[in-house]
């Protein structure tokens, strides 16, 4: 198992947004802005349903690891730290997912 971590792509991502680099991906996305980051991000959810729904687990996989990087980027250039989400999540865990749902005013799905 691999001790890669998304602590480690954040890092990853923040140094190649800093690189300037024009071969970078991660770097493009920067100068190009939250706008098209998001647009990728939404393209990339899209995407790992499509895969999920379709019982294609190599794809899945694939598009996950997409999601995953282009969600970090958004974070990234929102300036909000993988950290403060880590902390809504186990402050979540706190209670029940049901219970947490309507303390946000959320329906039942």
């Amino acid at each position: 198992m691999t001790q890669f971590s998304l602590h480690d792509l954040e890092r990853i991502v923040a140094g190649r947004a800093a690189s300037g680099d024009a071969s970078s991906w991660t770097a493009k996305l920067f100068a190009a802005g939250p706008e098209k980051a998001a647009k990728k991000l939404g393209e990339e959810a899209v995407e790992t349903v499509i895969a999920a729904v379709g019982k294609d687990r190599k794809a899945l996989v694939s598009e996950s690891a997409d999601l995953i990087y282009h969600w970090l980027v958004v974070l990234a250039l929102a300036k909000v730290p993988l950290d403060e989400v880590l902390a809504e999540l186990e402050r979540r865990t706190a209670q029940s997912g049901v219970a947490e749902k309507a303390s946000r005013g959320e329906g039942k799905d």
